[in-house]
């Protein structure tokens, strides 16, 4: 990686990555090649943005988030710690965009407004490669989203979804694992074979 060098565990920066003013980039954190973040935008420690992925302002990244190639992260998007965005995921933040202002028959103004939608990715969480995510919506605690699924609703903690528009299919366990029976949660009691962890 060519990057400007990191001093007792300073970011990592790569020599064509584009960092704005007002950007807050946590110890050990790697940003690679052709990388724009905008500012004022926060990213925790520890973390990768990976090489020609998109951040825009106002965004809030955790710590010990990975986020792979060519990901669109839009305002109003906040990702907890301990995240997993798999390369081309794209995020939205408007239902009804338009390119015009309606009011006046201009370009419109691209800063947000009352019509752009806050979303949260909890903790632990994984967003599989290609997916899409609507505007306004909730990825639970540790829930998993399946490569390529369109995202149009809420997805519960542990849940497991894919599809278009993605469906519940599962439950997975903080490893990953799925748990249970389809749409059955696992019995209270039982254990993962993976990890051991307890229902």
């Amino acid at each position: 990686m060519s990057h400007v060098p990191s001093r007792d565990g300073a970011p990592r920066l790569h020599a064509t990555a584009l960092v704005e003013p007002g950007v807050e980039l946590g110890a050990r954190t790697s940003v690679w090649d052709n990388v724009h973040i905008r500012g004022p935008a926060t990213i925790g420690h520890d973390c990768i943005i990976g090489e020609k992925t998109y951040v825009a302002y106002g965004v809030k990244i955790g710590d010990f988030v990975k986020i792979n190639a060519q990901v669109y992260v839009c305002t109003g998007v906040t990702i907890a710690n301990r995240v997993m965005i798999a390369a081309g995921v794209i995020f939205t933040n408007d239902r009804y965009p338009r390119a015009f202002d309606p009011a006046g028959g201009g370009l419109a103004d691209s800063g947000p407004n009352e019509d752009t939608l806050e979303t949260t990715v909890h903790e632990g969480a994984t967003i599989g490669a290609g997916a899409i995510i609507g505007p306004g919506l909730t990825i639970g605690a540790y829930a998993m989203v399946g490569m390529g699924s369109v995202v149009t609703s809420d997805v519960p903690p542990h849940g497991l979804v894919f599809g278009n528009p993605a469906r519940l299919r599962g439950w997975v366990c903080v490893c990953g694992e799925p748990r249970g029976e389809g749409i059955e949660p696992a019995r209270p009691g039982t254990t993962c074979g993976r990890c051991g962890r307890a229902s």
